[in-house]
């Protein structure tokens, strides 16, 4: 049962440092992957307002060619006029004129409307750009602290990752998934905690259960927390066998 209580601080012992290593990464994580996603809005709201730009500019130019032909219908049917031989053909003319007249006095009124549209784009195109710009400028610095604390760091994770793999294999599978479980429902990750001056996590132990945890021959559970309580030589244990 020893080797047991010894695994479980092991365990215990190699996933408090792996928590400490998330810590001194802090919300840097998070804070990387909402940046990414705050590029991608900027970027796609870019995008958009680029091919409405577009868009606007072919809309333009395709009335400003409509308009001339228009105006060069409208001269055409005037000159016509003149040399009509009733008034049927003259006010079938004189419809087609209106209707032209019609249509640039719409084009132009529509050419007004994109002109003062292409503004605002513009304009929010420059926001939306420097916004980017910025957010882009941001993320290249979060990332790079974030690959500095990786780097620092990554080895011994790997190691630790690696020697906790092995920890599992060797130990109880009933033990592992009593430990994960227990982990896994606790706001500090801490399952196994060792006794000192007949606490645990400064919680006052029974006097009988301080003598069965010296006994170190059984598993016990602290009534109050739930946690598996250990004597401390296990942990001193633990430091020295799992010194990477």
């Amino acid at each position: 049962m020893q080797e047991v209580l010894q695994q479980l601080a092991n365990l215990q012992y190699i996933d408090s440092r792996i928590d400490e290593i998330k810590q001194l990464r802090g919300d840097l994580p998070e804070e990387v992957l909402d940046i990414e996603t705050n590029i991608n809005r900027f970027k796609a709201k870019v995008s958009q307002l680029e091919e409405e730009e577009d868009n606007l500019k072919a809309e333009k130019k395709k009335l400003e060619l409509d308009i001339e032909t228009s105006l060069d219908k409208t001269k055409k049917y005037e000159e016509q006029q003149l040399t009509v031989r009733n008034n049927r053909e003259y006010d079938a003319l004189t419809k087609e004129i209106e209707a032209q007249k019609q249509f640039v006095e719409n084009a132009i009124s529509r050419i007004d409307e994109i002109g003062k549209r292409l503004e605002e784009v513009e304009k929010e195109l420059e926001i939306n750009r420097e916004k980017l710009a910025e957010t882009e400028e941001l993320h290249k610095d979060k990332k790079t602290n974030l690959n500095k604390v990786i780097k620092s760091t990554q080895k011994e994770e790997d190691k630790l990752l690696e020697k906790r793999e092995e920890m599992e294999k060797e130990l109880d599978d009933r033990y592992v998934r009593s430990y994960n479980r227990l982990r896994n429902g606790l706001n500090n990750g801490i399952a196994v905690v060792p006794m000192e001056r007949g606490a645990a996590l400064g919680m006052a132990l029974p006097p009988q259960i301080q003598v069965e945890v010296r006994r170190k021959n059984k598993v016990i559970i602290d009534e109050h927390s739930g946690r598996i309580v250990v004597d401390p030589s296990f942990f001193e244990d633990a430091r020295k066998q799992l010194k990477l």
